[in-house]
């Protein structure tokens, strides 16, 4: 099923093989290996190796042909595991401190297989260069971005700070394409924002999960507190959230819940890898210094709550979800999460390379798995009044190839019989311009406030488990 939903232009979350991971940068002790390793397997690896160093048409220098096979044995485990070579090793790193030398934009792939911006960071390099939402990279220093996929893309945009990289840009307002040269610099990625939408409401928005985000997140809400001190409720974006580190969200969802409440479980092989995390310090924390809970106002731990998801809510943001939901402490609107429930520890294997590798599986404090199934909203509710848009057309874990299996059934792909509807809909969606979350125009956000304030929601058109959003006339 996987190649046909592929070739019927749907889309994945983000990078979503690499990009929906909550991560732990871990020291556990190794399994012990069983002492019967299969010898005829790796005199066979020993010797394709001698052949292709004896007989291939070109040299191939040993070390690489190692590194491929290391890459190739770790990526047949599942989509999320992987080789990481030190370059790759680099970016996981800077992307877990929330800092990395680009141009500060925020991206994804366009229908057609161009870059499309979603949004310039604020005062970022992209954005006094004047690039805009919207806009389409069609080119990177001349070489056509079609067929490079995202993921090469961004390492083109990406290098040292203080050189240039030059980007050809289709506008819808520009009849010719732009040239805009644009110098990279190191970005301070905030993960996290908020504002009062409207007197008595406010929104708290995590877009990743990172080192400095239980910090950011509790700057924020005492600034949400001072701004309003009249609140009545507040809405906590998860909607593509990708994930991040675990104990990003296990403070996030803490600030929220009655101290040393339970908020996720683990279950692998190693006895390291079945625990349980609760909302204290000590599972929050990434460094010493004061608790940046322990002076938030009171409010927030009994606030009425709406979380906001969708299909590019994964790992991190799911946990969150989860925790919120089955502590009854907030309504969980928007479209089913993306399923992405597995733990990924980082082992060093050398100086500068690693192994991603999956552990463990995580559970929500009832014992719900995540794996493959994801967070059901307790409301449906679509990203537009009219369909859920390109939501609708992303895969889930379910649809990845070799995904590891949920805990029992119940788990969710992208169904078949949807793909004429879902190509109807990507034909809709291309006049639409991207999604500003947290504006006026939101309109999940809108539909969220209305709950928060006892009105009717208008649903989606489809019951909530499935993929595409159709069912109930708007109440």
């Amino acid at each position: 099923m996987g190649s046909t939903l592929k070739n019927a232009g749907l889309l994945a979350v983000g990078l979503a093989a690499g990009a929906a991971v909550t991560m732990q940068f871990s020291a556990l002790a190794y399994k012990p290996v069983e002492p019967s390793m299969p010898l005829d397997q790796l005199q066979q690896l020993a010797k394709a190796v001698e052949l292709i160093h004896s007989d291939y048409v070109e040299p191939v220098e040993g070390g690489k042909l190692l590194t491929s096979a290391i890459s190739g044995m770790v990526d047949s485990l599942d989509p999320h595991s992987a080789y990481l070579d030190p370059a790759a090793f680099r970016e996981l790193r800077e992307g877990t401190e929330g800092k990395f030398v680009g141009l500060g934009i925020e991206i994804g792939e366009s229908d057609d297989g161009y870059v499309e911006i979603v949004a310039p960071m604020e005062d970022s390099p992209a954005e006094r260069a004047g690039i805009q939402a919207g806009d389409l990279i069609t080119r990177i220093d001349g070489l056509d971005v079609r067929g490079l996929g995202l993921e090469e893309a961004v390492k083109r945009m990406r290098g040292m700070p203080g050189t240039r990289v030059t980007l050809t840009i289709a506008r819808a307002s520009a009849p010719q394409p732009l040239v805009l040269t644009v110098e990279r610099q190191e970005i301070v990625q905030k993960s996290v924002k908020g504002s009062i939408v409207e007197p008595g409401y406010g929104w708290l928005r995590v877009a990743q999960f990172q080192e400095p985000t239980v910090d950011d997140m509790a700057a924020k809400l005492k600034e949400l507190a001072r701004k309003e001190p009249h609140l009545k409720g507040l809405v906590l974006d998860l909607r593509n959230d990708p994930g991040g580190l675990l104990q990003g969200a296990i403070g996030v969802a803490a600030a929220f819940l009655p101290e040393g409440a339970e908020i996720v479980s683990t279950n692998g092989q190693l006895p390291e890898s079945r625990q349980r995390f609760y909302g204290q310090p000590e599972h929050y924390m990434l460094r010493s210094g004061p608790d940046p809970l322990a002076s938030l106002p009171n409010i927030f731990k009994t606030l009425p709550l709406v979380v906001l998801v969708n299909t590019g809510s994964a790992s991190a943001s799911e946990i969150v979800a989860g925790a919120l939901q089955d502590h009854k402490r907030a309504t969980i609107v928007g479209t089913q999460t993306f399923g992405k429930g597995s733990v990924q520890t980082i082992r060093p294997i050398g100086r500068d390379a690693a192994v991603k590798l999956t552990t463990a599986r995580y559970f929500t404090p009832q014992g719900r798995s995540i794996q493959a199934r994801g967070i059901i909203p307790d409301f449906a509710v679509d990203e537009n009044a009219d369909n859920d848009g390109l939501n609708a057309l992303r895969l889930r874990e379910a649809d990845l190839d070799h995904h590891l299996s949920g805990d029992g059934d119940g788990e969710t792909k992208t169904r078949p019989d949807d793909i004429y509807e879902q190509m109807a809909l990507l034909d809709a969606a291309r006049d639409r311009q991207p999604l500003a979350y947290g504006s006026a125009g939101d309109f999940q956000l809108l539909q969220a406030v209305k709950h928060l304030k006892g009105q009717p929601m208008q649903l989606s058109k489809r019951p909530s488990g499935a993929t595409l959003a159709r069912h109930a006339a708007p109440q």
